[in-house]
């Protein structure tokens, strides 16, 4: 039973977990159960803390550092799993979706081990970012046809 934590011979920088759960954010609910099937099927994930809902307050500033002020609430659920080789998996997504944020944890605990995260970027990231660049580009052309564009004509005195 391997564990992995931050003192094995290649562990997920906080960083890299992070930019992993915001692919998950971005990933339907769909999406992520595919990735999950390339690892042959969903996982026998034990909840430690099984998937939740609740409001989480919004904080804002204007201008960036501005006094803070409170915009209003977003719901969110939240799951705690471990993997049998113990690897904990922790996440938080915007909605209801108890299922969405149960395999967004499994997600990130299969980001810690590198072999798993190599074929999670196969899987979930690569195909996440494509088609958020794609969203992004199609935008770009539907703001670009709709652009109207000014000019003066510079009338001479006769």
């Amino acid at each position: 039973m391997a564990h992995h934590s931050e003192t094995d011979g290649n562990p997920a920088s906080p960083a890299d977990r992070q930019a992993l759960m915001r692919i998950c954010a971005e990933a339907t609910e769909s999406e992520l159960e595919r990735a999950l099937t390339t690892f042959g099927g969903l996982f026998a994930a034990e909840d430690i803390r099984p998937p939740e809902t609740g409001l989480v307050m919004l904080r804002g500033r204007i201008g960036g550092d501005g006094a803070p002020f409170n915009v209003g609430e977003a719901t969110v659920t939240r799951a705690v799993i471990r993997l049998s080789d113990g690897t904990l998996g922790y996440s938080y997504c915007l909605g209801r979706s108890a299922r969405r944020a149960w395999m967004a944890a499994i997600v990130d605990a299969l980001g810690q081990d590198a072999t798993s995260r190599a074929q999670i970027d196969a899987a979930l990231v690569v195909p996440i970012k494509a088609r958020r660049d794609a969203e992004r580009q199609r935008q770009r052309e539907e703001t670009a046809a709709t652009r109207v564009n000014f000019f003066t004509l510079v009338r001479g005195e006769d």
